[in-house]
């Protein structure tokens, strides 16, 4: 059976949390970057991933684009579309800010699907066990990518664009919050960065996992109380 050769594109954030587990799962990665040093220094930290060129292109059966979404089209027509066995290549689009529809509307004739992460890319180079949306069943080439780094759940993208625009919207409005008791109340600024970085994180986390301690549940008693 012929062993299906993968390339990731792109080395950022995402792309090293990904690369990440895959090399602890020991599968083999080749790695694209249009900077040669820049993949070259990336792939000497994981020895199951290796340098590839866009020479080797047509000998890769999945395209991992962990690129920003304004980077994808452009790679697609630069790259992809030459390619002597475009037919026969999967492309999955990890950009959470373009609908893989819209690239689909693009390249009618190239296989695309749409992998989106739903969290912070530390987390899931950190903890694992993420949360990936698709909005079709994968081939099973791609799926069993992705089961080692958590789950796929099948949804509408723009139900992940929503989500992370709630989560985030509440959680610097909370930082915001937050920053302006600690001044008015003359607080350390060293105080204030620790309530950031550690404190409202770890409560939060305590919260969803329902492992809030004693002082803690008593004041979620007392916002309870407060919407009666």
């Amino acid at each position: 059976m012929k062993k299906v050769k993968v390339c990731l594109v792109g080395i950022g954030k995402l792309g090293k949390a990904l690369i990440e587990h895959w090399n602890r799962t020991n599968l083999t990665i080749g790695v694209y970057h249009p900077s040669f040093s820049k993949s070259e220094e990336f792939v000497q930290h994981y020895q199951n991933s290796y340098l590839l060129t866009p020479s080797k292109f047509n000998e890769i059966d999945v395209f991992i684009l962990a690129l920003p979404a304004k980077e994808i089209i452009p790679f697609i027509t630069n790259e992809i579309v030459k390619l002597q066995s475009v037919s026969s290549i999967n492309i999955v689009n990890m950009a959470t800010a373009i609908n893989t529809n819209e690239i689909n509307n693009n390249f009618p004739s190239l296989n695309i699907f749409g992998v989106k992460y739903m969290g912070q890319w530390r987390d899931l180079l950190e903890n694992g066990n993420g949360l990936f949306i698709t909005e079709t069943a994968l081939p099973k080439q791609i799926e069993e990518l992705f089961l080692p780094l958590g789950q796929v759940k099948i949804d509408r993208e723009d139900n992940l664009i929503k989500v992370n625009k709630l989560a985030t919207y509440h959680a610097l409005k909370t930082a915001v919050a937050i920053e302006n008791e600690m001044s008015k109340n003359h607080y350390s600024p060293e105080y204030t960065k620790r309530v950031l970085t550690s404190l409202a994180p770890e409560v939060i986390r305590s919260y969803s996992n329902g492992t809030l301690g004693h002082f803690a549940k008593e004041i979620l008693k007392e916002i309870e109380l407060e919407k009666e």
